[in-house]
Order: C-alpha cells, then structure tokens, then sequence
C-alpha cells in the first residue's frame, strides 16, 4: 500500500534565537500608559511613600506599577513568577521599564511584609478616592450601593492568620465589600468567622461611604443600599434612617410573615412583570417584636417563569423591606416630582432588589482576576495584596470602560480580555532616541490599535 506523504510549503527546518526585543504581552503597553495618565501613582506616592526607608530601592510607585501589570498579566499567581519577569527583556520594555527597575520575588515579599495591620485605612481611602473619580465622570442623580461579603476559599492553603471556617463549608477569609456598578468601591479585609453582621462593621462603611459622597460628590444625591438577608439588622436599618438614605433588604421570613400573608384577599396582590417572570406581591408594615418602629414590607411570590407555573411549595416567595417611601428623609433631594413617584413605586423595589443577583458578579470578575488563595502566613502582608488586587481590579474595570469600550465587551471577564487584547506579539525598537512598539497589520486592523493607543493616553485623570 502506498504511504501518504504529507508536505508544507513552509516547513521549519531549524531554530535559532534572536536579539531583537520582543514580547507576547504587547496590550499590557495600553494597561501602562492607562495607568500613568490617570495619574494613580501620585495617589499611593501619597499615601504609601513613607513605607521605602531607603532612597536605593526602587520608589513605591514603581513597585505598585509591576504589581498592578502582573495582577493584568494572570500567568501566575505565585510571587515567584516576578523573579521570571525580571529577566524578560521584552516585559520589561512594554511597562516602560529598565531590566535594572525590575524587582524579584525577594523584593515583592519584603514589600508586602512592610505593611501594618492598619495599612487596610488607607487602601480604603484610595479605594474611595477611586469611587468619587467615577462618580463625578458619569454624575449619577441617584446612587444604588450593595454590600455583601465575598468567601475567598484558603481551605487548601498551608495555616493562615484569619483562615477560618466560612458559612459555605470552607476555610478562608470573609471579606466586607461594597460595590457600585460592577466595581468594589470599598472592603473590610475579615477572617472567615466573620459573618455580614459582624460587630459595627456594617455601620462605620455606611457611615464613610456617604460621608465621602456627600462631601467630595454630592450634598444631596439620592442613595440607595441593597442588603441581603445576612443584614437583617435593626441597628443597620435604623443607620440607614439615620444617614438618610434609602435600604432595600431581604427580610427574614418568619413564621408570623407567612401567616399574616396567607390571609390576604385576593385582590390585595398585584402583579409585576418582566421579561421573562411574573411575581406577585403585597405589602404591609412590618417590624419584629424588639424593633422601635415599622418598615415597608413587600412580600413577593413567583407566578410563573418563561411557560413554568410553579406550585405553592416550589415558589421562591421573598420578604423585602425599604424605608422609601416611609422615612421622608430618604428622598427629599431627588431631582424631580417624577422619579420621585417612580422610585417609591413598589415595582421598582422589586426590581431592584432582584438586581442584587447580577451586584454579586464583581466577586466572580474579581476571583477571575486574580486568586483566592493568599501567598502569606501573616494577615498584615494578605490585607495588603488583597487591598492590591482590589485597585488592581478597579482600574482595570475603568480600562474597559475609558479604553476598550467598542473593543471588548464592559462585563468581559479578565480571561477574555487577557485573550483578546493583551496576549498579542509585539516587536519594540530603539530609534532617533525613542522606543516605538510595533505591532502586526492584523492586530492594528482587529483591535483598532492606534485608537486604543490614543485614548489610553488621555483618560480623565483622578483628581486627589
């Protein structure tokens, strides 16, 4: 039998190596130029600059750029990959650096170490420096905040300070996040014991959230916190009427809830559609036997999904309580008559409160990020790069947002994004004193390059 000969017309006979300066990470020259024209290096300068005791390290900002850049890149998570950075020519070059700038995985460890168990005060406050940034970009009338804890799963981990068993049956730390918009605009770092109602946790972020917004954005927007079950708190409730803004939270469903529902005629339950579900609804004054004063309570049952109709055991019924519409402060500032009408509107409740499900994908985009399982024994140096993977985070949501948009997806998710517009072969050349990155006719064509070039040099810059 005759043997099939298979041939290339451009088969690879040898291989060599080559001096010219080259990289397969050439979108992570976007993600540096991004960095330096919003103008956050001043920021940690600010904040962190004390922390180099010496003027023959490297400065602060510069350690933060690699980490911010190696946070993007996602090859590892292990601290040990710096030490391979370090040697990359072509790495080097495409963050705008010197082969003697780079730091080694002995360098990163020891900067990590010399943060303090406080160092989380003032991560929070550039992380809500961050917050006011994108507020006063996109000017929002009404702010809708969620708070929710995040479990990062540390149970494979070698013993960590703070690694403690968690409500989903793991090990690891518990932090307190608050989002907006698909960004965590401000955290706690906790051990894994800690549950969402833990001490006044809870009170003292609401009370600095809105101070933030109302000094440096706002006197008299209206916000909104979302809060799930795990919040069902007097003293947070009463916080919210306190501050003036308005809550919308999962209330527990007691037995008293289930009777007094059950006698309701007929026609007290509304209807309220969306796209696909339609939910029934009442509403009563609720108030457990130890509180001072009564919420607004809409309890909620699912009539059908797509064509499902679900019987009286299977329904997903929900309690949700709110004081708009019954604390007067909460909406005294809103802009107009209108929006006024629309938020009180039980069916605007109801579809905010559904809308806690898509303000928990932050926590899937931020794992996918970067990682759960912290490199530290200690939980000083954990707080610190879990504070740095959180900036990280941010700037990098804003990337997509200032840069990408048109490009890439806004809730792209980072392995898309690393795929698409960072995994990419650059060339960089010296030449008449400049460094010019050239990239193929298919990468300037598909990612539209020279305009991604030129919107990440003029993004808004934050404003300290």
């Amino acid at each position: 039998m005759k043997k099939n000969v298979f041939k290339s017309k451009s088969k690879i006979n040898d291989i060599g190596v080559t001096n010219d300066t080259l990289t397969g990470r050439g979108g992570m020259a976007l993600f540096v130029k991004y960095l330096s024209n919003v103008e956050i290096y001043s920021l940690l300068q600010e904040y962190f600059g004390d922390i180099r005791k010496s003027k023959k390290g490297l400065p602060v900002w510069n350690i933060f750029k690699q980490i911010f850049c190696w946070f993007y890149d996602g090859t590892s998570r292990h601290l040990n990959s710096f030490d391979q950075l370090k040697v990359d020519e072509g790495y080097a070059s495409v963050i705008e650096n010197s082969w003697e700038e780079m730091v080694s995985s002995h360098q990163i460890k020891r900067f990590y170490k010399s943060f303090s168990w406080v160092c989380g005060v003032s991560f929070r406050k550039i992380l809500r420096k961050l917050f006011i940034w994108r507020l006063r970009r996109e000017n929002p009338e009404v702010i809708d905040i969620t708070l929710d804890t995040m479990v990062m799963d540390n149970d494979e981990a070698q013993k960590r300070y703070g690694v403690e068993p968690t409500y989903k049956q793991v090990k690891g730390f518990q932090p307190l996040q608050a989002i907006w918009k698909g960004k965590i605009i401000d955290a706690i770092f906790r051990g894994g014991k800690k549950h969402s109602n833990y001490g006044n946790s809870v009170v003292n972020m609401l009370k600095d959230l809105v101070g933030v917004i109302r000094k440096e954005y706002c006197e008299t927007v209206t916000i909104i916190i979302r809060l799930d079950s795990g919040f069902f708190d007097e003293k947070i409730l009463r916080a919210c009427d306190d501050l003036g803004v308005g809550f919308i939270c999962t209330g527990k469903m007691y037995k008293g809830v289930k009777e007094h529902v059950g006698v309701q005629p007929e026609s007290q339950w509304k209807s309220y559609y969306n796209s696909k579900q339609e939910w029934k609804y009442v509403e009563f004054g609720y108030r457990c036997d130890s509180w001072k004063r009564f919420y607004r309570a809409i309890y909620t049952r699912l009539g059908y999904e797509g064509e499902q109709r679900f019987l009286d055991f299977a329904r997903p019924d929900n309690v949700i309580l709110t004081n708009i519409g019954v604390t007067p402060g909460v909406l005294v500032n809103c802009g107009t008559q209108e929006e006024k009408r629309r938020l009180v509107k039980a069916e605007r409740i109801i579809e905010s409160h559904h809308m806690r499900g898509a303000d928990e994908l932050p926590h899937r985009g931020l794992k996918d990020f970067g990682f759960e399982e912290l490199p530290f024994k200690r939980f000083a140096p954990n707080s610190a790069v879990y504070y740095c993977m959180l900036i990280s985070f941010f700037l990098f949501e804003t990337y997509k947002e200032d840069v990408l948009k048109g490009v890439m997806a806004i809730g792209s998710y980072a392995t898309t994004v690393r795929r698409k517009v960072l995994d990419f072969a650059v060339k960089i050349i010296g030449t008449g004193g400049q460094l010019i990155l050239k990239v193929t006719q298919v990468v300037m064509a598909t990612l539209q390059f020279d305009i991604l070039w030129q919107r990440s040099q003029t993004p808004l810059p934050i404003i300290i």
